[in-house]
């Protein structure tokens, strides 16, 4: 190879559009592109000889070491994705105007690199911008969860919807046949909806329904299925609740609610919901005969005059 192509070869490396380094086993930097001054602020000339690890204290992680000591030993090339490290060297989005993420996201391949003698001596960083490829693909993941989110939630509450907590119910229903888990049911309406509705208007009784999905959710444990049921009816699954559990939680959310002011424009609106409540049990038969008892036990509590919470009789062989 003559003179000339070694020059236009390495104004090719100097020049090319990713990032390149050359260092040996303890750090010294050989080769410092273009793309790495441009994107570090230090030149080629600064670089050379310095220490790779002192410049950048976070590749002195033990984790990076083992890398670099698989490529010296094995003599094969490593990849360290984006995904694993978003940003190996702390470098700015290349265009700070239109970026959509601060830093740039990288992928890096580190290779060994033989000596005359046929010895692994040196390794080359290679660094690929890939910011464009992350932020589309957070984005898409971003998006995609958020679609997820509101195909399981109730837009006026933000609790689980009819659907979903639906499936949360057959799900229950199935752990304990399978493995005997402890399960409660709670059903609840808004005493004299109608009359709320009728007589301060529908965004009242809107506001109405969504102060009581605040206190629910408020009651609520993590690992509680909260859900808006329809109109003014809500339900609640309580894993690893029996009846005595499950009445203690209703009579405290009885509670919160009666104590509840609404304010709407001018008006201060003030209600009561009514409860019922039970407990998992394989003699129901199935999770529509369980949700079905914890009905019948909420009308008991209507017809038992409201504001209260009632629990679904026990079963007899």
């Amino acid at each position: 190879m003559d003179m000339r192509e070694v020059h236009w070869l390495m104004d090719m490396v100097t020049h090319i559009d990713l990032g390149l380094v050359v260092f040996d086993r303890k750090g010294k930097i050989a080769v410092w592109n273009h793309f790495m001054e441009n994107h570090s602020g230090f030149s080629s000339t600064e670089m050379r000889d310095q220490c790779l690890f002192e410049v950048y204290p976070q590749l002195k992680e033990e984790w990076f070491q083992r890398e670099l000591d698989a490529v010296l030993l094995l003599e094969n090339e490593v990849f360290i994705t984006w995904e694993q490290v978003p940003h190996l060297l702390p470098f700015a989005a290349y265009r700070p105007i239109t970026a959509k993420a601060h830093f740039m996201y990288q992928n890096i391949v580190l290779r060994a690199i033989r000596n005359a003698s046929g010895d692994a001596e040196l390794v080359s960083m290679t660094l690929y911008d890939v910011t464009d490829i992350a932020t589309n693909k957070l984005e898409l993941e971003t998006a995609n969860n958020e679609l997820a989110i509101l195909s399981r939630t109730d837009r006026l509450t933000g609790l689980y919807n009819r659907g979903f907590w639906q499936e949360q119910l057959e799900q229950s229903w199935s752990l304990h046949q399978r493995y005997g888990r402890t399960y409660s049911l709670v059903i609840f309406d808004i005493d004299h909806f109608k009359k709320i509705n009728d007589t301060y208007g529908h965004q009242a009784g809107d506001e109405v329904i969504r102060q009581v999905s605040g206190v629910t959710r408020d009651c609520a444990r993590d690992s509680d299925c909260v859900g808006r049921y329809g109109g003014e009816e809500f339900t609640v699954i309580l894993p690893h609740t029996d009846k005595a559990g499950a009445e203690i939680f209703a009579e405290r959310l009885r509670k919160q609610v009666e104590a509840l002011a609404v304010s709407h424009e001018e008006h201060t609106i003030r209600f009561t919901i009514s409860l019922g409540v039970a407990e998992i049990d394989k003699r129901y038969g199935d999770e529509v005969h369980w949700l079905e008892a914890a009905d019948q036990a909420l009308y008991q509590s209507k017809h038992g005059g409201r504001n209260q919470v009632s629990l679904a009789p026990a079963l007899t062989d």
